[in-house]
């Protein structure tokens, strides 16, 4: 897989981004993420390192984060990962409770979790994000303080949290119908919403993201060009990129990916985006950030009617305090990000 994920790279170009130095194409990012990339080995990750600096130009300072479990981490791997260049990590914690971890069938425990973030000190890993879960049945408001309390302590310097979902057609979701397991409670997930944030503002981290949490200077560079529409380059199976213009997705199974690459094909579909579908991403990622939906640049990149469109739809939740206008920019209010999608498809084209 290592050699077609090399070949991919080698193969791979977005040629109609104008952000390029001598002719390359300049990376901030590098991100190891889906599946469970804390199995690379650190010369796995050397390799496909050494493969993106010798396609792509990568700043000097670039963000490069690992997704791990904790019961991946421990020291050896930790100092293998820093050596062969990651500088940030990105913890599946999820809680600090062990009746959680088994009712969303983790694997890890109470202690991996704790020493994970302990051990990546250790390993002089100073960059670092840990996930929370929040909303799970029985999680008292109490023991939701614990797990945020837990991070805080560690010095943790961000987190992300998301509350619990059920997606349709899956094993949790049929134990849930068959009355196995309780199913999420939606007035327990707003109000754990609504403590986290009050929890973590007194704490001195920015919500700068409606799921994601920083103290000044640690955001995560890489998702917040997600959220800002930069162009990204997926490589693997499964993996999306984004050009400004288009979507591209590779196939999903591993041997179909690897046989097309042996043949130098990457295997992928595309989506053109229409003005509409560009509009409502915008609307959509902006309205998640802190520093919200700005209407000079709907009027700018769009249209003059599209601006007063949206100011007009945006009136209502204006006056019931869910947006603020500052500067010309919708933000959401902390009521507000309780209702952020449903408000965000409102103001859809």
């Amino acid at each position: 897989m290592i050699a077609s994920l090399v070949r991919e790279v080698d193969l791979t170009t977005l040629r109609d981004n104008p952000n390029c130095n001598n002719g390359k194409e300049v990376i901030e990012t590098v991100y190891f993420g889906g599946g469970t990339p804390s199995l690379l080995t650190p010369i796995d990750i050397m390799t496909l390192l050494t493969s993106v600096k010798r396609n792509y130009e990568l700043i000097e300072n670039a963000e490069i984060t690992i997704e791990v479990n904790p019961d991946d981490v421990s020291i050896e791997k930790l100092s293998g990962w820093k050596n062969a260049g990651i500088n940030r990590l990105s913890i599946g914690i999820q809680s600090f409770k062990e009746k959680d971890l088994r009712w969303m069938n983790r694997i890890h425990t109470i202690g991996q979790a704790m020493d994970s973030i302990i051990l990546a000190k250790q390993a002089g890993f100073h960059n670092v994000s840990a996930d929370l879960i929040y909303g799970t049945p029985g999680l008292t408001d109490d023991e939701w303080k614990v797990n945020v309390d837990t991070l805080i302590n560690l010095d943790v310097p961000h987190i992300a949290c998301y509350a619990l979902t059920v997606e349709p057609n899956t094993a949790l979701k049929k134990m849930i119908s068959l009355k196995k397991k309780e199913d999420v409670n939606s007035e327990q997930q707003a109000e754990q919403f609504l403590l986290l944030m009050k929890w973590l503002k007194e704490a001195g981290y920015e919500h700068y993201e409606i799921s994601n949490f920083a103290k000044p200077g640690f955001r995560s560079r890489h998702n917040s060009g997600y959220w800002q529409g930069k162009n990204y380059i997926g490589i693997g199976p499964s993996a999306h990129s984004y050009n400004g213009h288009s979507r591209k997705w590779n196939v999903t199974n591993n041997s179909l990916y690897i046989q097309s690459i042996k043949k130098n094909v990457i295997p992928f579909e595309e989506e053109r985006l229409t003005d509409t579908q560009k509009l409502n991403e915008y609307i959509m990622t902006s309205l998640r950030t802190m520093e919200g939906l700005n209407l000079k640049f709907i009027k700018a990149n769009f249209s003059k009617d599209e601006k007063e469109r949206i100011e007009a739809v945006a009136k209502k939740y204006i006056v019931n305090e869910k947006i603020i206008l500052k500067m010309e920019s919708l933000i959401l209010t902390d009521l507000g990000k309780l209702f952020a999608d449903g408000i965000a498809s409102d103001l859809f084209v």
